[in-house]
């Protein structure tokens, strides 16, 4: 009679176990070929000069700390990065320049733009410069991936905020326009923090003003942004087609990532339709791939082009990841996907950059602020690592004076 046994009994029965399968769950990390490792080396390169020098004005500013302290670089009144949770919020702990005159000292300047009538729905978006500078106290100067440090090689400033005219979108965008062609025309970098996007016009108005050169635009979006007017205005619905009107701003350069879902005005459609716009969606950005979606953005934007200006809407993203925005819809990108492309796509060097439609009434915890500030540091991270931070400068060829 032949006996069964279960493998339970088999072992109990002195039969040979099976021997135990090897799993290599990871390469060989002596070769030091993952990211982490190049990381890790690549902050051994460093400098840390900027560092010291901080600390030392933070002394200067702020006074000797007490006695008691064993650290002797802290101060007695906090100036600079640390504390994370003290200061006057400044974008990054950048230095406030109270004088915009002295822009030009810098290699890019933020500026905020803290305007709002030109949303058809919900409003806050005035408040997105505040709200983006205060959680960027978060962040550090540091990115462990790029193995960058903006600190160490760059030079960063805050010049507040342009004067906006609540409800008179007209004179508010000519202020806007005003602001950026100053900082333009002094070499520094216009980073703009919005603000709703109607701001997109009077930006890029801003840097074609003081160049004869062609400009391109990478925009990301889950909206088309380009009918002519919005309940008879130039709203956040309209930017592109009055940018786009601009003699050195062909549409045929604009590029836009993520559109779709059913917030697309068929007006907008019909206007991108006519001026043979470039219009990527998220199907599409799936089906190419991130870094072959990068690879056609910057063909097309820079396609006889001199420059190019990105625009960053985070409603582009799923608004699972973005609840504090003016028009959230879900379906579009995953925050990592975004920060990717716009990585692959700010490598070239750009002329500009704004973050728009953050409303920090909407938001919770402050994640979709944060997101703003990582658009930003992501783009001079990226820029600083490839060496093409201050391309720019190369275009202004008619600056302005006032």
């Amino acid at each position: 009679m032949t006996r069964h046994l279960s493998r339970r009994g088999r072992r109990h029965a002195g039969a040979a176990p099976t021997p135990p399968r090897v799993r290599f769950h990871h390469p060989d990390f002596t070769a030091r070929d993952m990211q982490g490792w190049k990381a890790l080396d690549a902050e051994g390169r460093l400098p840390a000069d900027g560092w010291r020098r901080e600390q030392q004005w933070a002394l200067d500013m702020g006074l000797a700390g007490s006695d008691s302290l064993t650290d002797k670089t802290i101060p007695t009144f906090a100036r600079g990065e640390l504390p994370h949770f003290a200061g006057i919020n400044t974008f990054l702990k950048a230095p406030y320049v109270e004088n915009v005159r002295d822009v030009g000292k810098y290699d890019a300047a933020v500026l905020g733009i803290p305007f709002d009538s030109g949303t058809t729905y919900r409003p806050g978006t005035r408040f997105g410069p505040q709200g983006i500078r205060r959680i960027s106290a978060l962040y550090t100067p540091y990115n462990y991936e790029l193995g960058v440090d903006l600190r160490e090689q760059m030079t960063l400033c805050d010049a507040g905020d342009v004067f906006t005219i609540p409800a008179n979108l007209e004179k508010s965008f000519d202020q806007i326009t005003r602001g950026v062609s100053h900082v333009a025309s002094s070499g520094a970098l216009p980073i703009m923090l919005g603000g709703d996007h109607s701001i997109g016009f009077p930006c890029v108005r801003g840097i074609a003003d003081v160049t004869s050169k062609r400009i391109g635009i990478i925009h990301f979006d889950r909206h088309i942004d380009i009918q002519e007017k919005d309940l008879d205005e130039r709203m956040h619905t309209t930017p592109w087609f009055w940018a786009t009107n601009l003699p050195n701003v062909p549409a045929t350069n604009l590029v836009q990532l993520g559109i779709g879902g059913w917030q697309v005005p068929r007006a907008g459609v019909a206007e991108a339709r006519k001026r043979n716009t470039n219009v990527l969606t998220i199907a599409d950005i799936e089906r190419l791939g991130l870094e072959k979606t990068a690879e056609i953005a910057l063909e097309l934007a820079w396609k006889d082009a001199d420059a190019v200006y990105v625009s960053f809407d985070v409603d582009s993203i799923d608004c699972g990841f973005v609840p504090g925005t003016g028009w959230p819809e879900p379906g579009g990108f995953l925050p990592r996907e975004a920060l990717k492309i716009l990585g692959l796509v700010t490598a070239p060097g750009i002329c500009g950059l704004e973050v728009v439609e953050v409303s920090p009434p909407y938001d919770t915890s402050d994640i979709t602020a944060l997101f703003g500030v990582r658009v930003v540091v992501e783009a001079l991270g990226s820029m600083v690592a490839n060496g093409t931070l201050g391309k720019h400068r190369a275009i202004i060829d008619k600056p302005v004076s006032f």
